[in-house]
């Protein structure tokens, strides 16, 4: 029961995460808003990516998992079709119902690191692949050839190896990398950005019985709301911390802010089971989170004249949830419409959302 009790609760979580994606698209795609002028969109920013990520990094890691040559083969196929496929029709089908012209939008959404949108899936893929390869190689590395088990300081290594490079892409004076087409067209400067917060759910999936006992001690949960606090403060407000050579507080207020949230969600998983309405909700979100993310850019609508409207009210947080939040709850409502719709056929069903 405990074991179900933390899906139900991570899967809500990883509903309610969605709908910040939505929320956050609404903003910028719906009312012409942007990271300048938002009052919300640069708070939700910073833990809404890495929150996706965590979680996938979390349900990534089955500790009974056997990786054989053959299993590391199937796993990545699987993920391929999963997760390429789909992106790649819905992709197509964005660029012809939104596109004026079709062509040029194909070529400017190839050279764009975040695909018009859809770099997410692609990027998880990567993530998925280094971290199968990664999870072959430390339960075939033997313990006598390093003298210590393997298993208790890759995934570590791994992390913060995943951090460092992940400062050096806002060190443009130093590395020209970021900025490259590679890195572009291929989408990695993404992978950059969140791999870390892939990994970093996989050690606290890993280690969760002692991550429990530290969620549960009295000084943990306040010391990261402060630093959440004074880290998300500077990067919106101060910007008297950022260092030359790292980018410090940005990278605190993300990890301190997505803690938060899973702490929350643990905390009161049992409101968010499936007994109860928000929580039914939030779970139904929550494993549609691939249908929703590949069909609400399709299904945005254009309300160009609330952007300006907020902008004369300005600052007003509370407002701008609300409005985004509202609007992100009907265009999930009709992507789980269209993508029931589709699942009729069986075809669609596998090929399009990875569904037998």
């Amino acid at each position: 029961m405990q074991g179900k009790q933390r899906l139900e609760w991570l899967d809500a979580m990883r509903g309610f995460t969605m709908i910040l994606v939505v929320a956050y698209h609404v903003g910028q795609m719906c009312f012409g808003m942007n990271l300048k002028t938002s009052t919300s969109m640069p708070l939700i920013v910073l833990f809404r990516m890495p929150l996706f990520f965590f979680v996938s990094g979390f349900l990534a890691w089955k500790a009974d998992m056997v990786w054989t040559r053959r299993r590391l083969g199937t796993m990545i196929w699987k993920k391929f079709k999963i997760q390429v496929i789909p992106t790649v029709v819905f992709l197509i089908v964005f660029l012809v119902v939104r596109a004026k012209h079709f062509l040029p939008a194909v070529e400017r959404a190839l050279a764009s690191p975040t695909k018009d949108g859809y770099w997410f899936t692609w990027a998880l893929l990567i993530m998925f692949v280094v971290y199968y390869v990664f999870a072959f190689v430390e339960q075939h590395v033997k313990r006598e050839a390093w003298g210590v088990n393997c298993g208790g300081w890759g995934i570590w290594v791994l992390w913060i190896l995943s951090i460092v490079v992940y400062e050096t892409a806002f060190m443009p004076k130093w590395f020209s990398y970021p900025e490259s087409a590679f890195m572009r067209y291929s989408s990695l400067i993404q992978v950059v950005y969140y791999f870390q917060f892939f990994l970093f759910g996989n050690i606290v999936h890993r280690y969760w019985d002692g991550v429990e006992r530290l969620f549960d001690t009295r000084w943990f949960f306040p010391v990261v709301t402060v630093v959440a606090f004074v880290c998300a403060a500077d990067v919106l407000k101060w910007h008297t911390l950022r260092l030359m050579w790292a980018n410090l507080p940005r990278t605190l207020a993300m990890y301190a802010l997505m803690l938060m949230v899973v702490m929350f969600f643990r905390y009161y998983k049992d409101s968010v089971t499936r007994q109860t309405v928000t929580g039914h909700c939030l779970q139904y979100i929550g494993v549609r989170t691939l249908d929703i993310y590949l069909l609400h850019f399709i299904l945005m609508p254009k309300l160009k004249m609330v952007g300006p409207w907020i902008d004369g009210l300005h600052p007003n947080f509370v407002l701008e949830v609300v409005l985004t939040v509202s609007v992100a709850l009907v265009v999930i409502a009709f992507c789980c419409l269209a993508s029931n719709v589709l699942r009729v056929s069986p075809f669609f069903k596998k090929y399009l959302f990875g569904r037998k």
